[in-house]
């Protein structure tokens, strides 16, 4: 007998098993969705220890807080979960679940061929329809997992906000701290992030600088921060270029770029002698927040959102998914500017992204880029060019691979966290979807800027997603500072 379960990933996990359908149309489907559905109607809706519940929030609160609107919506999400996918048996349930979620218009948040999984936001509706779709479109063999792994959305997005019953959660975001104990507690809107670079430059002249990126849609800056303890012209010194927050959504590479500053610039403080090492022979060029409109926009209005806020030919559809707009076998993909994925019309038209080659085009720095991480989350991987080929090799591989198990290595080294080590094109499902692969920052720098080239997909692969809660930010930045420490050692003894 067949049958279907949809839990929360705290409980057991129940295995399709599709072999056992000798005629999948029949009234058995009805069954299933009954059981689906009752899985749906048996929710708990709790707030994790620390929160308040959001609907106790009081209507001063909310009207006092710079996220006043986004706040005022989280009701209406009340319908929206997150499903998971996982522990498919072959490529067949994958891509069945892949191209059923796109045709419906469904967010798909992350795709892990490392660790087997696809997380889904939609409603019960939507994940009924879904379901029964994948389910009819594989065969008897099939096999795979549905969990139910986000069922109270908005309060899993209020605790990232961070409007704790505490008063030390709660501190008035306008005083900013630099020490590292307080300003990684929780996350940081844009306005309080580039105070912070202010007060770092004001502490450590010397050695840091504020650079002017552009500017983007909505006229905010796009500033990145030079680190070097050396004054060398010589072509001989490398750049490490680190990227983050290149979708707004993702807060976590925003606070890890962060933390890797603040600990380099604290450990050269400190004389500790690899950084001083690492800083008298290496330029570090850090840009934290790719993607300025759309983290804005995350923490105002929509916390979810993933785009810029650029206009589109759709007079109510805004936004370009800036990581597909870049000038790197580009493609205009079938999405429609309402797409969570839509590229643009051409290469770099989103403004970040042409900012951004025009600053590394046309500035006077004249050391090369050697190392360039872009930093992202969710699923604890290290991937290695390209996104758009699984068939298109990269340049130097043996060196790459190598480098990439050792990313993954000094992470586990430093908190026994495994992350996985693929190609970026396996990660996208361009195998699948080519578009999905097009056009990315990755294979950009790699092919034009950057001798070696990886994106790592921080925390977590478990229960949250995009909505990791702020007490993992300094854990995640520590095991992420390891691996770049590691980057920095291969630099500068590549044969060691």
């Amino acid at each position: 007998m067949k049958y279907l379960s949809v839990l929360s990933l705290a409980s057991v996990s129940l295995a399709f098993d599709l072999g056992a359908f000798l005629h999948p149309q029949q009234n058995v489907l009805s069954d299933d969705t009954f059981l689906l559905s009752s899985q749906f109607d048996q929710l708990t809706r709790q707030a994790s220890d620390g929160y308040k519940y959001y609907t106790e929030l009081t209507q001063q609160e909310i009207e006092q807080s710079d996220s006043k609107e986004l706040l005022q919506n989280l009701d209406s999400l009340k319908d929206q979960f997150v499903i998971r996918f996982s522990n498919w048996n072959g490529l067949d349930p994958r891509n069945s679940i892949l191209k059923n979620a796109k045709n419906l218009g469904l967010d798909i948040w992350e795709v892990s061929n490392a660790h087997k999984f696809i997380d889904v936001k939609c409603t019960k509706e939507e994940a009924l329809e879904l379901v029964q779709t994948v389910q009819q479109s594989c065969s008897n063999d099939d096999r795979y997992e549905v969990n139910l792994m986000i069922e109270d959305l908005p309060q899993a997005i209020f605790e990232t906000l961070d409007v704790a019953e505490t008063e030390e959660l709660a501190e008035d975001d306008g005083e900013v701290e630099m020490t590292g104990g307080i300003f990684f507690k929780r996350y940081r809107r844009l306005d309080s992030i580039y105070k912070w670079f202010d007060i770092l430059v004001e502490t450590y002249p010397d050695v840091l600088s504020v650079e002017w990126i552009g500017q983007t849609f909505e006229g905010r800056d796009i500033k990145a921060l030079r680190i070097s303890g050396h004054k060398s012209n010589d072509e001989a010194i490398k750049t490490v270029v680190i990227t983050g927050g290149i979708h707004a959504r993702e807060w976590i590479s925003i606070s890890t770029v962060c933390y890797i500053i603040s600990n380099l610039l604290s450990d050269y403080e400190k004389g500790k002698k690899k950084v001083t090492m690492y800083l008298d022979n290496l330029d570090f060029l850090f840009l934290p927040v790719m993607n300025p409109d759309g983290y804005d926009y995350s923490w105002k209005t929509e916390r979810l959102w993933r785009k810029n806020r650029q206009e589109t030919y759709h007079p109510r559809c805004f936004g370009l998914d800036i990581d597909h707009s870049f000038n790197f076998h580009f493609t205009k993909g079938d999405d429609s500017p309402c797409s969570e994925e839509y590229s643009g019309e051409g290469a770099f038209e989103s403004l970040e992204s042409y900012a951004w080659d025009n600053y590394l085009n046309q500035t006077r720095h004249r050391h090369p880029i050697y190392a360039y991480i872009d930093l992202h989350s969710y699923a604890e991987e290290v991937l290695y060019p390209y996104a758009y080929s699984c068939t298109e090799m990269p340049r130097d591989e043996e060196n790459l691979l190598e480098l990439a198990y050792g990313l993954s290595q000094a992470v586990r080294l430093r908190s026994g966290k495994v992350y996985s080590v693929l190609s970026a094109c396996e990660d996208r499902g361009a195998d699948l979807l080519p578009s999905m692969g097009a056009g990315s920052a990755l294979d950009y720098m790699y092919h034009n800027k950057a001798y070696w080239a990886f994106v790592l997909k921080l925390r977590d692969s478990g229960s949250r997603g995009f909505l990791l809660p702020s007490k993992y930010i300094v854990p995640v930045g520590d095991e992420i500072y390891a691996s770049v420490k590691y980057f920095a050692d291969f630099l500068l003894n590549p044969d060691n």
